[in-house]
């Protein structure tokens, strides 16, 4: 019973942190590459246009699949990246609080981060690679008596 409350908590979790990474990706989508990198040139993110694709990738496609449950860890590599970025390049001159701090973007970065690697059984990934997993590591400790 504790394990499927677990399950359920983490994609609460993977929703909530896919759907504000989506809105902000889907802002970037909407703007466009050109727009989106010259934002990130402004506030001094190297290679600007490679980053502004980065980003609409990650944001907009990784957090379908992050939703669904599906290359979880990858797609959480990618919000730690995006979000540390923007904790640096933007909200760090701001301080931890107040207005335009990063205790929000820090928050979701590592929040997506954790969930990428702890997204539940409630996931694609699970389905698809976990119960083979399950089923090997069942058989390792036959393997190791032998």
């Amino acid at each position: 019973m504790f394990a499927r409350i677990q399950d359920l908590t983490a994609l609460i979790g993977r929703i909530a942190v896919g759907v504000v990474f989506l809105a902000h990706g889907l802002d970037k989508w909407n703007q466009g590459v050109g727009a989106t990198a010259d934002m990130l040139s402004g506030v001094g993110v190297p290679l600007p246009t490679l980053a502004a694709i980065f980003l609409i990738a990650v944001e907009v496609i990784g957090s379908i699949l992050f939703i669904v449950g599906v290359a979880l860890p990858l797609v959480g590599i990618g919000y730690a990246i995006a979000g540390l970025g923007a904790v640096f390049f933007v909200h760090l001159d701001a301080g931890l609080t107040g207005e335009g701090g990063y205790e929000l973007v820090l928050v979701l970065a590592l929040a997506g981060l954790a969930l990428g690697f702890n997204g539940g059984r409630f996931s694609l990934d699970h389905l698809l690679f976990g119960r083979k997993r399950a089923a090997v590591n069942a058989a390792e400790p036959e393997l190791q008596h032998s």
